[in-house]
């Protein structure tokens, strides 16, 4: 099995330029929240149960509900909700409401704040961020929305290690799913690295959860090995955060494992781009 280490040497740096001079290219479309931002906005009523709401994030692929109440947008619900404030204490989502576990009051921007103010806001909020235009609930905005535009940020000054985490939680490829759940959202992380002979293989993150287990009722019984998101990709250590956010953007991810003298050295999510970006 090709582990992380040696497909980094083999592909990335290719797989990097190739994407970063794509980056580039796109990179002047992006100026305001309305040119970043996901056009439809799902929601769900505060009565609603959170298992109506992972079936229709699973479905549609997305990581929130803007939450209605009298035609009002309210709050949000998002899938570390469910992780964090439901499974992480061994309850299940049929027999919890919307409203118990969303956050309030919504946070929103503008659709015509630019880029820098809309990072500095999300990092504030440490939320997703409704758009409104003229009082109307128009958008959506996501940290992986941001990684499309880090202009700002110097590159050859902001580099990942500065921003990733290096505290990397690991579990082997036996452990079973419920116990993966339990490890996140107790935790509050959104995936865990997954290993394989003690060497690091695939990725399990909360959307991996919400698509293919709780969206389709689906026992979390079984072992996280062969469920897991893989082959794992990895940056090198010391690449920059622009690079990083290429990465994202064209793999349509939101983490990436960051590799240094062969180890697992640390995890940079969409987030962490977006908070280097705000500062």
């Amino acid at each position: 099995m090709a582990t992380p280490q040696t497909e980094t040497k083999r592909k990335l740096p290719g797989v990097i330029d190739i994407a970063y001079e794509q980056y580039k290219r796109d990179l002047p479309r992006y100026r305001l929240a309305q040119d970043l931002m996901s056009h439809e906005v799902l929601t769900i009523n505060p009565e609603a149960s959170l298992d109506e709401a992972a079936q229709i994030m699973g479905a549609k692929h997305v990581g929130s509900l803007i939450v209605m109440k009298y035609k009002t947008p309210v709050g949000i619900v998002t899938e570390r909700d469910l992780l964090s404030k439901v499974l992480a204490y061994g309850l299940f989502l049929k027999d919890e409401k919307v409203e118990q576990v969303m956050s309030y009051p919504l946070a929103g921007v503008s659709a015509n704040a630019k880029i820098k103010e809309v990072a500095q806001m999300m990092i504030s909020k440490k939320s997703r961020l409704a758009v409104f235009d003229a009082g109307k609930l128009v958008g959506i905005i996501t940290a992986s929305d941001l990684v499309k535009s880090l202009p700002d940020v110097p590159e050859t000054e902001v580099k990942v290690d500065d921003y990733m985490t290096k505290e990397v939680v690991v579990a082997n490829e036996q452990t079973s799913v419920i116990n993966i759940a339990k490890m996140m959202g107790s935790q509050r992380i959104g995936s865990i690295i997954i290993t394989h002979e003690g060497k690091p293989f695939g990725i399990f993150t909360e959307r991996d959860l919400l698509t293919n287990f709780l969206a389709k009722g689906k026992a979390l019984f079984e072992e996280v090995g062969p469920v897991c998101s893989q082959p794992l990709v990895a940056i090198p250590s010391g690449i920059s955060v622009h690079r990083a956010a290429a990465i994202m953007a064209s793999k349509h991810i939101r983490r990436l494992p960051v590799i240094s003298d062969e180890k697992l050295a640390g995890v940079i999510t969409a987030r962490d781009l977006v908070e280097a970006y705000a500062k």
